[in-house]
């Protein structure tokens, strides 16, 4: 106990002991003490002298430590102990008064003692299990020991974490300053910490909180988002399907009175800010990126963002980071660009904010950081947006000038000739974007004329701009004219031509590019050269005295190609040139800095290679590479007709298969309608002929019954005349309907011929059809081939670049292969119509042949009735004569004879009709 009351503080009894010593006895002790009380008291003093004696703690009781972690997992008490040891030997102590070797030292040991205790990875797992435990006095110091292991070495100590059995354990890790150190960099461990619903309890956090005004844990949170999003695509499409964009808009309600905002708050809306940018980084995939500018637009978030940047009492930094924000929201995107065209400041009268913010970028009393933003905004607003370039250089055209309101053009025009030479180069770059791959602008920015002074004569823009360059003004300044000239007249001939046209626009390019300047105008120079050789490389020759020809001989003989060349590379190997080509967003360190833009650098990039290979071309290869370039614009109109003509064919083609197809189905409609029309005929037939059998037996009983009742009964004479001529009417009557029923009969086997005739035509339709097909097929064939062929030309010429070799002469098979297609498209086109005429024509048949056996069909039956009604008739007759007893004389029997002899000619017509 002696040795405790010296550690503890008692007076010690002997000489004392150093300090090595003294923690060389608590760790013998800490080793071979069987009583936990004993163990735990070792630890104790240990921890208290683990922050003046860091070196020799950690050297001699790092793995004691950890074997108490192992071993005593039942007392939380020595386990917080160590715990607490081993994090005051890793962490750095941060105080301000040691000095650079002092906190070095302090740095070097706790990587030291980092990699020792990483040296085992089970150290780690060991760490993570600890973390398990519910007791305050563990659980803080295990949090504690693991970020300042992070911080210490992160990616090694991430990379044992994903590794180790216990990673499932990484939802447990809830302390925000923890999280944000596991977090950093490392894209795995942010998907399993996003993925175990961290959006929805940090956005809890914070709105419990207070949101932008709340405090520390705001910030924390805010912190741990932007790491769990930044340059991490999965959790960004998980933050924004969550929905979770939408919870980010009541954060910017800002009220009328904006005064005193507390730091915490700027940091947090400043904050909340950033986050908005990482959703909408210009380093995203676009298709996520337009997905959540979209989003933002329809959640009113925009809104709220354009409301801060009109609100008035807001701090300058966080204006500042709103600008940018608004700008990487409508970058790209149509309708967040059209919005924001719409938004208007609250001034009276109103004002467009882009007038607005270009107001600001061009006073030169307003913040360097604030004018970079508008110019950022400026330039996100034109991006890919020709309908806002449109607007902006229509208000530098005459007929578009009103003179009672200010207009941007007016605005980019007063910085552009303004004394502050950030203003110019602001402007210049700020009109370049207007003018950004658009054809239409450049030309329509042609017409601008100014009006320099009284009593002059007003001067195009364009000469201006060269008179200002040529006037020797900063060097700023004339970077920015230069980017605005290049830009302007890169792939416009017009304006190219226009440039040309004065005078003096070529010596003093040629003059600034072949001067010994210093190290400041090498830069110019370069940005000359850049200039005269667009002019080269853009030049239709329409001027004579400055042809390509007479330009690249100037460029020989005054300043000398490689000189030429040489001048022209210094420009992308300019350190603030590497430096701008990196992002979109105009950021430096000073306004003296600010001499290229994004934009411009892909420009020169692409332009670079072309123009050296433009100015070391002779006459013969330029002469050489017009003939390819009009050959190869022949070839590709004639390649373009052809696919046109190929095209068109196979919507021909595309649409006479489906006429066959519809002829087929008619055709198949008329074949089933025949059918049933011959089972209707034959049903017909079938009936008449029991009609015809039915009345031979009736007209034979008639007979016999006549004989006998004349025999039996007698009458006077003039009834048995009456009667007579009643039966001899009857007889005529039933002579007629038996023709009748013979011409019937004529036409129903008529009927029947002429649908086995149409069935044949039917037949004849079908195989023309399929022969159609057959043609169709083969041409399509031919179509392919034809394709086929045209690319193998095209595949040819420019395997061998040989202008002969494409001649018209060498396209004239192809002509004739397409012009027999055409020919033969043409016959079956003709076929096409001799088959739908056809088939007009046996529809108008097969119509008149369905109203003859409808008239047919009618006749019959009203002829049944007929021949019913005699049958009554000479029913009734034969009852009267039996009565009277009237016999039969031989004209009777002739006319029975006559009738017998009938009744045999209809059995015989009976059995032809059931021959056939």
């Amino acid at each position: 106990m002696n040795f405790f009351r010296g550690v503890m503080g008692g007076q010690p009894a002997g000489p004392q002991p150093t300090g090595a010593e003294t923690i060389h006895k608590l760790c013998d002790r800490v080793a071979s003490s069987t009583l936990l009380e004993d163990r735990r008291d070792a630890v104790r003093a240990l921890k208290s002298l683990s922050k003046k004696y860091r070196l020799e703690v950690g050297t001699q009781a790092m793995d004691h430590l950890v074997h108490i972690l192992q071993t005593d997992r039942s007392d939380s008490e020595i386990l917080g102990y160590a715990l607490d040891t081993l994090y005051n030997i890793i962490c750095n102590d941060e105080e301000e008064e040691q000095d650079e070797n002092a906190q070095k030292q302090e740095e070097d040991l706790g990587v030291l003692f980092t990699d020792k205790f990483l040296g085992d990875s089970e150290n780690v797992t060991l760490l993570l299990t600890l973390l398990e435990e519910f007791d305050f006095h563990v659980r803080w110091p295990g949090v504690k020991l693991l970020t300042a292991l992070l911080k210490n070495q992160c990616n090694q100590v991430q990379g044992v974490i994903l590794v180790s059995p216990m990673a499932g354990l990484i939802p447990w890790l809830v302390g925000l300053l923890l999280l944000q150190q596991l977090t950093k960099g490392n894209a795995a461990i942010q998907k399993i910490v996003a993925f175990e619903n961290a959006f929805e309890r940090l956005l809890d956090i914070i709105t419990e909180e207070g949101s932008s005004d709340g405090g520390i844990v705001v910030e924390d949170c805010l912190l741990l988002l932007v790491n769990l999003l930044k340059n991490n695509s999965s959790n960004q499409n998980f933050f924004k399907e969550g929905s979770y964009i939408q919870r980010m808009k009541p954060w910017f309600e800002v009220g009328d009175d904006n005064s005193g905002w507390s730091a915490q708050k700027v940091t947090n809306l400043h904050l909340m800010l950033q986050l908005v940018r990482v959703m909408v980084s210009p380093v995203n995939s676009p298709g996520a990126t337009s997905s959540c500018q979209k989003s933002m637009y329809q959640c009113g978030l925009l809104q709220q963002l354009c409301t801060i940047l009109m609100a008035t009492g807001v701090p300058a930094d966080i204006l500042t980071e709103t600008i940018n924000t608004v700008s990487e929201v409508i970058r790209g995107s149509q309708i967040n660009q059209d919005y924001f065209a719409s938004v208007n400041a609250p001034s009276n009268p109103p004002r467009p904010a882009i007038v607005v913010l270009l107001m600001s970028m061009v006073n030169e009393r307003q913040p360097f950081v604030l004018r970079c933003a508008v110019l950022y905004c400026f330039q996100c607003f034109l991006y890919k947006n020709q309908k806002g370039q449109g607007e902006i250089v229509a208000t530098l055209l005459p007929s578009t000038i009103d003179a009672n309101s200010i207009s941007a053009g007016q605005l980019l025009c007063g910085g552009l000739f303004s004394a502050d030479s950030l203003s110019n180069w602001c402007a210049a770059v700020a009109l370049a974007h207007a003018l950004q791959d658009n054809l239409t602008q450049k030309e329509q920015l042609l017409r601008v004329q100014l009006a320099t002074s009284l009593g002059k004569p007003p001067v195009s823009l364009l000469q201006q701009c060269t008179n200002i360059l040529s006037q020797g003004s900063k060097v700023q300044t004339r970077v920015g004219l230069l980017m605005l000239l290049c830009t302007w007249i890169s792939n416009c001939p017009i304006a190219v031509t226009h440039f040309l046209h004065n005078q003096e626009n070529v010596p003093f390019l040629t003059g600034q590019i072949s001067e010994n300047l210093g190290e400041d105008e090498r830069l110019v120079q370069g940005l000359c050269a850049l200039l005269l050789g667009i002019c080269i490389y853009y030049n239709d020759n329409s001027l004579e005295n400055y042809t390509k020809e007479k330009l690249k001989q100037l460029i020989e003989k005054r300043i000398g190609k490689e000189n030429f060349v040489e001048k022209l590379g210094f420009v992308t190997k300019h350190e603030l040139y590497s430096r701008a080509a990196q992002k979109p967003q105009p950021v430096f360190p000073s306004p003296e800095q600010m001499l290229f833009d994004h934009e411009f650098t892909k420009l020169v990039k692409e332009l670079e290679g072309v123009i050296t290979k433009a100015v070391h071309k002779t006459s013969e290869e330029e002469k050489k590479e017009e003939e390819v370039k009009k050959t190869l614009e022949q070839h590709d109109s004639i390649v373009i007709q052809y696919k046109d003509l190929i095209r068109d064919q196979d919507t021909q083609i595309q649409e006479l298969r489906e006429q066959v197809s519809t002829l087929s189905l008619n055709s198949e409609q008329m074949q089933n309608q025949i059918t049933q029309q011959q089972s209707q005929i034959q049903q017909h037939k079938d009936q008449y002929n029991i009609l015809k059998l039915k009345l031979g037996k009736d007209s034979q009983g008639l007979s016999s019954s006549q004989g006998e009742g004349a025999h039996v009964n007698g009458l006077h004479s003039e009834e048995l005349s009456q009667l007579r001529e009643e039966v001899e009417e009857l007889r005529r009557q039933h002579t007629l309907q038996h023709t009748q029923l013979s011409d019937k009969d004529s036409l129903i086997n008529t009927l029947v011929f002429t649908a086995g005739c149409s069935h044949q035509e039917v037949e004849s339709l079908r195989s023309r059809v399929q022969a159609q097909c057959a043609e169709i097929s083969q041409l399509q064939t031919e179509r392919l081939e034809l394709i086929r062929r045209a690319e193998a030309v095209v595949s040819c010429y420019i395997q061998t670049c040989c202008p002969t070799s494409l001649s018209p002469r060498s396209l004239l098979p192809l002509q004739e292969e397409c012009r027999g297609l055409r020919e033969g498209h043409a016959g079956l086109e003709q076929q096409l119509a001799s088959a739908q005429s056809t088939v007009a024509i046996e529809q108008t048949e097969k119509t008149k042949l369905q109203q003859e056996v409808q008239e047919s069909k009618k006749e019959q039956d009203d002829l049944l009735m007929l021949l019913a009604d005699q049958d009554q008739k000479i029913l009734n007759l034969k009852q009267r004569l039996r009565d009277l007893g009237e016999t039969i004389d031989e004209d009777e029997d002739e006319l029975d004879a006559r009738d017998q002899f009938g009744e045999d000619d209809d059995d015989d017509d009976e059995d032809e009709d059931n021959n056939d």
